[in-house]
């Protein structure tokens, strides 16, 4: 959508809902922005109890792997890009999305979950 307002996103709900039987759980992981935690957000919440939203923190874009997706995106195909409308942006975008998931593959880790929290653990000791 061309916003990123709100009213966009519980619109974006809205369609989800649409789409997914009632009796499915929902799980959404969203990163920590105003948008997520407005008033109308959060009633439409509470009328959906199947739907379970997971904040991710604030300083940890690294532990949302749709971060990593949107990084690439950015890199492969829209840095350096010139598009003399939005709709030439939005070709690019949904190309890029035809030719990445023509070649799923899943997400892997590559440090051990120890590491990972140790290193955590230093950062807050640090602060």
């Amino acid at each position: 959508m061309q916003r990123h307002r709100h009213q966009e996103f519980v619109r974006f709900l809205n369609t989800i809902e649409a789409e997914v039987p009632k009796a499915k759980a929902v799980h959404v992981i969203l990163d920590n922005c105003a948008t997520h935690k407005r008033p109308k957000v959060v009633q439409w919440m509470g009328r959906h109890p199947h739907f379970t939203f997971h904040l991710t923190q604030t300083p940890a874009s690294w532990l949302n792997a749709v971060e990593g997706f949107f990084a690439k995106l950015t890199k492969q195909r829209l840095k350096r890009g010139v598009f003399h409308s939005l709709v030439a942006l939005q070709a690019a975008i949904k190309r890029y999305l035809v030719e990445a998931n023509g070649r799923p593959r899943p997400f892997q880790r590559t440090r051990d979950p120890g590491e990972i929290l140790s290193a955590v653990r230093r950062g807050h000791q640090a602060l």
